[in-house]
């Protein structure tokens, strides 16, 4: 079969089985298959797929159709510009989550070494692209998995950011008093009673325990804000990402901080809340 009809058969079969953006995710999976570029599938429509490939396309194509993320089968997903490899072990990296990467970054650079936490750090995105743009931080990753902290890990060494110190903890306990200028978490902030508006490829496949926050989403949360107190310096700040419709929540869970403010994502809804002790 020729590559041009193959992405249109692709396109097709998806659409059939109710797949959202069927010709990306047909691109991309064809584009994993045959370890190509966008560019190569458009310059050469007329390139024969070896049975080999057709076979390893339609595997993929089918995993997506059952609803795997396109992530997961390919096993990388960009964030910050970097190449992160991702498992089911991990969640994963979201554009939105990079609002809480810019206000890190604009908090700690005025610093001279920042010590900073990535609680719950899954695939070590947050940590590594806080460690990309701010050399001489001193940067920990927590997460409670070890097999997430294997994908972290490994994310480390391929980036060449292997100066960032993970290690397995429940958030922040048995951390010294007064020690971090920063911490900063994408904690699980769906609430179980709302399983059923999240899309199914997050529901069935991602991490529980890396999307679902107890019952109304803010059962993590409310853990991490006063062992987060007790583990920043005077004047050091927390950094959340949070879900929607949680902000006026949140805001009062952190009601004896300072300079409580919220940063909204580019749909205008407030995506990280920021307080300072």
């Amino acid at each position: 079969m020729q590559l041009g009809q193959a992405l249109r058969d692709a396109v097709a079969y998806l659409e059939r089985n109710s797949v959202g953006s069927p010709r990306l995710n047909a691109e991309v999976l064809l584009m994993f298959t045959l370890q190509c570029d966008r560019a190569y599938l458009y310059a050469h429509p007329e390139r024969e797929l070896s049975p080999q490939e057709e076979t390893r396309y339609q595997e993929a194509l089918a995993e997506r159709a059952r609803g795997v993320p396109s992530q997961y089968i390919t096993g990388h997903q960009e964030f910050w510009g970097l190449d992160f490899v991702v498992s089911p072990a991990v969640l994963i990296p979201r554009p939105e989550t990079e609002h809480l990467v810019e206000t890190a970054i604009e908090l700690a650079r005025p610093l001279d070494t920042p010590k900073i936490i990535d609680v719950g750090t899954g695939s070590g995105c947050i940590a590594l692209a806080l460690a990309k743009e701010l050399p001489l931080a001193d940067i920990t990753a927590v997460d409670i998995s070890p097999d997430a902290l294997e994908i972290a890990r490994a994310n480390a060494a391929r980036l060449q950011l292997d100066r960032v110190h993970f290690r397995q903890n429940d958030l922040l306990s048995g951390f010294d008093h007064a020690q971090f200028d920063l911490v900063v978490s994408n904690p699980p902030y769906v609430g179980e009673d709302e399983a059923d508006k999240v899309q199914r490829e997050v529901r069935k496949f991602e991490p529980y325990r890396a999307v679902f926050g107890g019952a109304d989403g803010l059962e993590t949360i409310r853990r991490l804000v006063p062992q987060a107190r007790e583990a920043l310096k005077p004047g050091g700040w927390l950094l959340m990402e949070i879900g929607f419709s949680q902000s006026a929540l949140v805001c009062d869970l952190l009601r004896d901080w300072t300079s409580v403010n919220t940063v909204p994502d580019l749909q205008g809804i407030p995506r990280v809340v920021a307080a300072r002790k």
